[in-house]
């Protein structure tokens, strides 16, 4: 078994060398790159990328990277190709051919057919003298000194520059096309991260009952009314004016300080100044104001009239936080 030095040596070594290798790329960052991005931002068709064994792997996160910022592609994977899956490359499409030699038997297979088609391909590849790079009609350069595996043998160091490569690729599309925040959101609709840039306030506070109670409402009928919402707060308004909120933290610090409870009313307990937002707040935005000033409950107005009520929890619910 190996001591403790020696994994720890390995680890930092294999993350030294592969830090090291996407530095590298910085000076590979060239007129071809440039025009890579350029050609994909003007096609008309797709970005298909294809690749084999540890190269598919990474052509596949590409692919779905590129998805998610808004460059439409799809995966191929290279030995699949020459059996049929080249029907799926449409004329405007644009290939990415994924190799760290460049000279495996189903990449040379592979890029003559890619050729005849017409379509641009793009090779990103570790060897500049190999039949990939040769074929290809721009060239992103991913070659690397040594894999991090101590044979030299097993693809690590090469394909952390691949992917590397195709993040940097799918970071300029995304500025290049000015996708934002909302396209984001229209991509992740499902997602925690989508959540933050679309749920908004009134989406929440729609699931929630809307407790509500009238200033001269007695505390008995207070109590019931924050007991069977369970929102632990109930609103007081007169019609649709928002007066104050009454939570279960105030009613327990009525409790404590007053021995007769008969006369006391719920504009006696409430909070005269609650926290609000408008209903179209972003639920992320409604948090933020929920932890700067450390409650658990907070008021939704739809042109300052009462909406509804967002508890923390239902933030937690949703994974916004």
């Amino acid at each position: 078994m190996k001591s403790k030095k020696s994994i720890i040596s390995s680890a930092i070594n294999t993350l030294q060398l592969e830090a090291e290798a996407i530095l590298g790329l910085i000076e590979n960052v060239n007129d071809d790159f440039v025009n890579i991005i350029n050609l994909i931002v003007k096609s008309k068709g797709r970005v298909i990328v294809t690749g084999i064994g540890k190269s598919a792997i990474i052509a596949q996160k590409i692919v779905a990277t590129f998805n998610s910022t808004g460059t439409p592609a799809i995966f191929m994977h290279a030995a699949d190709a020459v059996h049929g899956d080249l029907g799926m490359i449409q004329k405007d499409d644009i290939v990415i051919c994924l190799s760290k030699s460049g000279n495996t038997p189903e990449i040379k297979v592979l890029t003559p057919l890619l050729k005849q088609s017409g379509n641009i391909m793009i090779g990103m590849v570790g060897q500049l003298d190999s039949e990939l790079a040769m074929q290809a009609d721009y060239v992103l350069n991913t070659a690397v000194e040594k894999e991090a595996c101590p044979h030299n043998l097993a693809p690590t160091t090469s394909t952390t520059a691949q992917l590397a490569m195709g993040d940097a690729l799918a970071v300029c599309l995304l500025h290049t096309r000015k996708f934002n925040e909302a396209d984001f959101a229209k991509y992740h609709p499902g997602g925690s991260l989508g959540k933050r840039l679309y749920l908004k306030a009134s989406d929440i506070a729609l699931k929630n009952q809307k407790p509500q109670i009238h200033p001269s409402a007695y505390v008995k009928d207070v109590i019931v009314e924050i007991s069977q919402n369970r929102l632990g707060a109930v609103v007081v308004v007169d019609g649709d004016v928002i007066l104050g909120i009454i939570t279960d933290g105030d009613i327990r610090r009525m409790l404590e300080n007053h021995t007769n409870l008969a006369n006391i009313r719920a504009s006696d307990l409430m909070n005269a100044n609650p926290k609000k937002v408008d209903k179209e707040v972003l639920a992320m935005e409604a948090l933020e104001v929920i932890r700067k000033n450390n409650i658990t409950q907070l008021l939704v107005t739809d042109s300052d009239k009462y909406f509804g009520i967002i508890h923390l929890h239902d933030l937690l619910q949703e994974g916004i936080i």
